[in-house]
């Protein structure tokens, strides 16, 4: 890299390193966990759960950690699901995403970390909602929004 900018990158910014991050899918009850991002170039839309990888963190822990960490509600990580990238001005994320299973699907969601809002949405109205880019095509083409209808 010449220490240049990329075109459309603001003066002084640099394109980041990939960086490997997970999102956690719980479906319960003909609901999905979904998360409206508090912060980033996502703020505002919404997500499943999810984020960075910590160093030591095996991709499983870090699923776990985050499902719990934005809505509060206890999961265990189940298979994956796929993966994609998102290539941003400055950044550039590596996501895998995979299945979870609450412990307590009766749990109502609590927003935290970088979570605006949390709650179980019904698999019928989620292509109602300002999703982040993507998402409903990933959900739509792993099966996840037609497990009900």
């Amino acid at each position: 890299m010449t220490g240049k900018p990329a075109a459309g990158m603001p003066p002084g910014a640099t394109r980041a390193r990939p960086e490997v991050c997970v999102g956690g899918i719980a479906i319960d009850d003909e609901r999905i966990l979904l998360i409206r991002r508090g912060h980033g170039p996502a703020a505002g839309e919404w997500s499943v759960p999810g984020g960075r990888v910590e160093p030591g963190e095996t991709l499983a822990e870090a699923v776990v950690r985050e499902v719990v960490e934005e809505t509060g509600i206890e999961s265990v990580c189940g298979e994956f699901v796929g993966w994609v990238e998102r290539i941003g001005d400055v950044q550039h994320f590596l996501i895998m995403d995979f299945m979870v299973t609450p412990l307590d699907g009766s749990d109502e969601p609590i927003a935290a970390d970088d979570a605006a809002e949390a709650r179980w949405v019904p698999i019928s109205e989620v292509c109602g909602l300002r999703l982040v880019e993507g998402l409903a095509e990933f959900l739509h083409d792993n099966g996840l929004l037609d497990v009900f209808t």
